[in-house]
């Protein structure tokens, strides 16, 4: 991803709904991305399910679901 979040924060007040819905869409997959990095982050500093769960506010068992297989 290249474009700033400002940017993409910018482009998802357009006027233009095509414009407006890329941005979405955009800030969609670097939420996915975020959230990878810092389950893993959390993962490999012995953090448990319930705990980033809990930062989350998900259950655990949707956070192990959702992250566990692909470690």
């Amino acid at each position: 991803m290249t474009e700033s979040t400002d940017t993409l924060l910018a482009r998802g007040a357009d006027t233009d709904p095509r414009v407006g819905l890329r941005a979405v869409a955009a800030l969609a997959r670097l939420q996915v991305r975020l959230e990878q990095l810092q389950v893993d982050r959390a993962r490999s500093l012995g953090w448990s399910w319930a705990e980033i769960a809990a930062e989350l506010g998900v259950s655990k068992q949707a956070v192990h679901k959702k992250h566990a297989r692909r470690g």
